[in-house]
């Protein structure tokens, strides 16, 4: 396996690749042709946002332990929702929270990086579309989500999406430990092999309604055990494989 960071390297962003607690450089593009170079030390780095999506495709209610805490039926088919591209943080940045909003709660999950252009994909070619494995915090301003009766708005705040810390390549998505802490504290934990629907599943129902983009992120949705956030929390989402994504909450 192979985890690939987007670090700060000398004063720009970069790719590098770790194996197996090696870090080498990144020469090419990710989403195209690319292969390792020198190797490089970890100590220090400082972690971007590993991808840049135009969207982020999101998944509700997809775990059956979430839809019974929710008290709402299971779904038929996917239930899909955007995030802006603008509401993406990356590691140890911080998530502002609008006071006004009222409740804002963490939401671990699972998310999957589209590796090329993905249009009508059938089922059993999904995987042939598929960066890597990412982890997601669907930040969502609760009482607003209530009060709207969609997502637009509680789910769209800058800061609302932090990914990380890497893009997992080759990693089976399939049985995933998926976690949240707030400040040191378990809140969420569960396994993908609980999702409603599995990850070819939405790859073939969401490409049958948009074209995802390389870069582009599937959120597959949440487990039981969504709660709030205040400021001066901090914040872990924990995605076997892929590692730990730890943001700070502050007031906006």
């Amino acid at each position: 396996m192979i985890r690939l960071y987007r670090i700060e390297h000398d004063g720009g962003p970069r790719y590098a690749a770790e194996t197996e607690g090696t870090w080498r450089l990144v020469e090419g593009d990710i989403f195209g042709a690319w292969k390792e170079g020198p190797e490089i030390s970890s100590e220090g780095a400082r972690l971007l946002a590993p991808v840049q999506p135009s969207k982020i495709v999101c998944v509700g209610l997809n775990y059956k332990d979430h839809a019974a805490e929710q008290n709402k039926a299971l779904p038929a088919e996917p239930l899909l929702f955007l995030k802006p591209s603008t509401a993406v943080v990356g590691p140890d940045e911080a998530i502002q929270t609008p006071a006004w909003a009222g409740r804002i709660d963490h939401e671990a999950e699972l998310g999957i990086v589209i590796g090329k252009r993905a249009h009508r994909v059938p089922l059993h070619q999904t995987q042939d579309y598929v960066l890597g494995l990412i982890a997601v915090n669907d930040v969502t301003a609760r009482d607003l989500q209530n009060k709207d009766g969609q997502y637009t708005r509680c789910k769209g705040f800058d800061t609302f999406a932090p990914i990380g810390p890497c893009v997992a390549m080759g990693l089976d998505g399939r049985d995933l430990s998926v976690r949240a802490y707030v400040n040191g504290q378990l809140r969420q934990d569960s396994r993908t092999r609980e999702l409603i629907f599995t990850i070819p599943e939405l790859i073939t129902f969401i490409t049958s309604v948009m074209t995802l983009l390389p870069g582009d992120i599937i959120s597959t949705g949440t487990p039981s055990g969504i709660g709030p956030m205040v400021p001066g929390d901090s914040v872990t989402v924990h995605v076997e494989g892929v590692g730990a994504l730890t943001n700070k909450v502050v007031a906006q």
